[in-house]
């Protein structure tokens, strides 16, 4: 039975359950143990040992990056393995956290192999790999069969190259602030503006038809890879004169199709929020004060 332990901080619940439930199902007899944000896992770490810390960025009280900073302060934890798990991957972010010392850089929205490599990567630096692999399956991909996180992500890669500094980052939406391309001139009349989706099996851009403090009703065209229901999602939102850019965590809880066809190019999403950092909050409901939506809906309805 492997004896190392996992400290999963994020102040979203379902995504603390995600990243648990994964690690899990692949490493038997694994410890898990989950904080809400920075200022809760600095008081459990400053108690007890862990092996691995697996952590969000933008989170309320104490940010994953001032968390990461503390930690490489501290003589009992400057070599503890320390992974980002965040949808923050502007080129400046990643910057950021490799002059911290971070040990790893996961992407959101991740995959199950993309998080177990990352998890591997770190572990083995410190040479506890072995013991994590005691008991875990031959294959990576038998982990994958029923579990929620490969639901949730489709089981694909995501389809966007990271960059490649010392730590050899996965995979992810590491290189620059999101591309923008424009949504075709035939896309439905905007309500919301427009956005950029990051699904595990690519990026969509979007028109924002509504949006209430809970989730956002969004309009996608429709290709070739159809995203599916409770895919793990970031929606990146832009507004206002000075380009401010929210990255909101969440996953897609309906999808139809916005014509009334068996062939409707273009599919309506309803994509719920799971982040509960303030800051986010904050952003969402200055765009519903703007007006700049024609109607509110009802979340749920």
């Amino acid at each position: 039975m492997s004896k190392i332990s996992v400290l999963v901080v994020d102040d979203a619940a379902f995504i603390r359950d995600l990243v648990k439930k994964c690690l899990r199902n692949y490493f038997p007899g694994i410890r898990t143990e989950d904080a809400i944000n920075g200022k809760k896992a600095q008081a459990m770490l400053a108690k007890e040992a862990f092996d691995l810390v697996l952590c969000d960025w933008e989170m309320p009280e104490m940010s994953g990056l001032e968390l990461l900073t503390w930690c490489r302060e501290q003589d009992n934890l400057k070599t503890m393995p320390f992974v980002m798990v965040t949808s923050r991957g502007d080129k400046e972010n990643v910057v950021q956290a490799i002059q911290a010392g971070v040990s790893g850089y996961v992407s959101k929205p991740f995959t199950n192999e993309q998080l177990l490599t990352k998890v591997k990567q770190a572990l083995n630096k410190v040479g506890k790999l072995d013991a994590l692999m005691n008991g875990a399956p031959t294959k990576m991909n038998s982990a994958f069969g029923n579990d929620s996180l490969s639901a949730l992500t489709g089981g694909k890669a995501a389809v966007v190259a990271a960059p490649a500094p010392a730590a050899a980052p996965s995979r992810g939406l590491l290189s620059s602030p999101p591309v923008k391309a424009p949504v075709a001139a035939s896309a439905p009349a905007s309500g919301r503006g427009q956005g950029q989706l990051r699904l595990p099996s690519g990026i969509q851009q979007c028109v924002i038809k509504a949006l209430s403090i809970k989730e956002a009703l969004l309009v996608v065209k429709r290709t070739d890879t159809l995203p599916q229901v409770l895919d793990s999602a970031v929606l990146d939102l832009e507004q206002g004169d000075n380009a401010e850019v929210a990255r909101l965590n969440g996953y897609l809880h309906a999808i139809v199709a916005f014509e009334p066809k068996p062939d409707s190019d273009w599919l309506q999403l309803t994509f719920r929020f799971v982040d509960q950092d303030a800051q986010k909050l904050d952003y969402i409901s200055r765009l519903i004060a703007r007006g700049t939506a024609q109607k509110h809906f009802v979340p749920g309805a």
